[in-house]
């Protein structure tokens, strides 16, 4: 298989890498917005190969993996899958525009591409997905994170929150999480999975805590239904490079693609 990584940063790095020692994957073609970090990337692999956007070798690639902004997914997620090319989606908030979301679902659809997201910095998201096929009731999505992942968060700034003073566990954001993934778009793509796997945007409820004393991203996942009730809270460890993503959103690429190169799909 030969794939494409749209963005080099911390999750696009650590699942090049990983990809690198995949024998299934032959290829490994990176670009980024910043000069020069491809290349570096590249330095240190042995299958990679420096382009100078996502459609430089359409052509020639089975799947291409965005790892970067939702303006980002937003540009190459239309023109990825026009060409009949498979395509992961870190960036998840991207999709929380109905009209476009449709719109690239509707294509990769008439043109045989598949859309394929990772679970994330969640866990729990399987339970969601079988527990949708009945009714929902309630689905929502508890985030708590310390001040390193909010500094330069507009909407933190407008709000008139400093966050390095706050002293005490407060709740800075409650509501749907529509407007969660808008306003908080490198803390919370998580929520925009949670409301494609159960009942969308505007019913998912999610609440974003602050808390000055946490050493861990934590996200607590809430579901009452048909099926009866669920609680499941993971504590991440935040990315030693960017504290705005857990750990284990990085893992979840690498095993998504794992997944996908093997064939392999137990537990779906």
């Amino acid at each position: 298989m030969r794939i494409t990584i749209v963005g080099c940063g911390s999750i696009g790095s650590r699942l090049a890498l990983a990809a690198d020692e995949m024998a299934e994957v032959k290829r490994i073609y990176l670009t980024d917005s910043v000069p020069g970090i491809a290349e570096e990337l590249a330095a240190r692999m042995k299958k990679a190969i420096v382009v100078e956007d996502v459609e430089e070798e359409l052509y020639h690639c089975d799947l291409v993996i965005e790892s970067a902004t939702q303006a980002a997914a937003k540009q190459i997620l239309p023109k990825v899958v026009s060409r009949g090319v498979d395509i992961m989606v870190t960036s998840v908030g991207a999709l929380v525009d109905d009209e476009f979301r449709e719109m690239v679902m509707q294509k990769a659809s008439e043109c045989e591409a598949k859309v394929y997201i990772p679970s994330g910095a969640v866990c729990g998201t399987d339970g969601l997905r079988s527990s949708s096929v009945g009714e929902l009731e309630e689905v929502e999505l508890i985030v708590t994170k310390g001040p390193k992942s909010f500094h330069n968060v507009q909407y933190v700034i407008d709000k008139g929150i400093d966050v390095d003073q706050v002293k005490e566990k407060t709740v800075i954001y409650s509501g749907p999480a529509r407007e969660a993934v808008k306003d908080f778009p490198k803390n919370v793509n998580v929520a925009a999975t949670v409301s494609l796997l159960g009942i969308g945007f505007d019913r998912t409820k999610v609440t974003i805590v602050l808390d000055p004393e946490t050493h861990s991203n934590s996200h607590e996942l809430k579901l009452k239904g048909e099926f009866g009730e669920m609680d499941c809270h993971t504590f991440n460890v935040p990315y030693p490079d960017n504290p705005k993503t857990s750990y284990l959103a990085a893992m979840s690429t690498i095993s998504a693609l794992k997944r996908i190169v093997r064939n392999e799909w137990i537990g779906i």
